[in-house]
């Protein structure tokens, strides 16, 4: 493109312009692309740029370079976004400089101090827009991993005051609640009540063949109304021998009174990209509102 494009940098993005409406998704990467590899030294013509080309894909991974170059002054342009009536570019504002972009450039300054983009984050914490939602809940959830005090400090201030707010605090939460983070699980009301009991917890086939699918079981019991967040742990094998736990969500809900119900889950012990499965001790573990209630071992052997 650059070969056959006007030497002429604005000139060149005027053809682009024209171009961009044509293409839309992974192949319309390609013009915020150009923007991010020749504009460094045109930066009002850029940032223009990549605000024109977001909506047919995205700008997200391009304005990476722009914020490595003057984090300030790119900060400042993406609050200016972050009020944009179209939702694209309002998205833009958040996806953008998240602290831990999947495949997006790494931006070291907000690694080290999230902080500095919680101001975006609040123009966008009532978006109507769900695209707008989901960027920022998934930029609140990198800030987790980074600074949970920080995190937990913005969605406590935030959670209650409006059902789209709501929204993203819950989906922004979703590490921590994974982990069992107690305040978390109290902002959301799921609290430790020693009436809540697992019996009976058990795995159907044992052992299990790699390729093949566990099946387990167990009971949930509770004497009184309870907000309940039902998940289950798997301490696997990995390839050294040591054991990784991951954790996966069954339900949600309020009991209306006393509990007395049979939970029947299967999980795939099939080899994909994302996991490889070794053989040994693994160990199932039911996890009620945070805390670990049971645990069983079971076996898996190669085929």
């Amino acid at each position: 493109m650059h070969a056959c494009l006007p030497a002429d940098y604005e000139q060149a993005i005027d053809v682009l312009r024209q171009a961009a409406p044509h293409f839309s998704g992974l192949s319309a990467l390609v013009f915020p692309d150009y923007v991010e590899t020749y504009g460094l030294a045109h930066w009002d013509i850029s940032i223009k740029a990549l605000e024109f080309f977001t909506p047919f894909s995205s700008s997200e991974f391009a304005v990476r370079t722009f914020l490595i170059q003057d984090q300030d002054k790119m900060l400042a342009q993406m609050l200016v976004w972050s009020q944009h009536q179209n939702e694209h570019i309002r998205r833009l504002a958040s996806e953008g400089c998240r602290p831990r972009l999947p495949w997006g450039l790494t931006v070291p300054a907000l690694k080290k101090n999230p902080s500095v983009t919680l101001p975006i984050l609040e123009n966008l914490k009532s978006d109507t827009a769900q695209y707008v939602q989901k960027s920022v809940a998934n930029h609140l959830n990198d800030i987790s991993t980074i600074q949970p005090e920080l995190m937990k400090k913005t969605v406590e201030n935030w959670y209650g005051t409006n059902e789209h707010t709501n929204w993203i605090v819950k989906h922004a939460s979703r590490t921590l609640l994974k982990k069992g983070d107690p305040d978390i699980m109290a902002l959301f009301g799921y609290g430790d009540d020693p009436s809540v009991q697992v019996t009976d917890l058990k795995v159907v086939q044992d052992p299990i063949c790699i390729g093949e699918k566990m099946t387990f079981q167990f009971t949930l019991q509770a004497d009184k109304p309870l907000k309940l967040r039902v998940e289950y742990a798997i301490d696997y094998v990995k390839a050294r021998g040591n054991r990784s736990q991951k954790v996966f969500k069954i339900t949600e809900f309020e009991t209306g009174s006393a509990l007395h119900r049979e939970f029947v889950r299967s999980q795939s012990f099939q080899n994909m990209t994302t996991r490889k499965h070794y053989e040994g001790t693994h160990t199932l573990t039911i996890i009620i509102n945070g805390i670990p209630k049971a645990s069983v071992d079971f076996e898996v052997k190669a085929v």
